[in-house]
């Protein structure tokens, strides 16, 4: 299933374009990675190896 919100990083506005219309820059997708009991790569992430998106750092508001 694709996602259709997006969410700026920057003005942390929502939006379902690739571009944010308020400061132009690129949106992400606000939702968390989908959990699986067979995560391949959990010790790796736990670790701090492997890094999650970008967008789940900054808070919802």
């Amino acid at each position: 299933m694709k996602w259709l919100m997006r969410r700026c990083p920057k003005c942390s506005r929502y939006t379902l374009k690739e571009t944010c219309p308020v400061c132009e820059s690129q949106t992400k997708s606000p939702h968390p990675p989908k959990f699986s009991p067979d995560d391949k790569y959990a010790q790796q992430r736990m670790k701090g190896s492997i890094t999650v998106s970008e967008s789940l750092e900054y808070p919802i508001t």
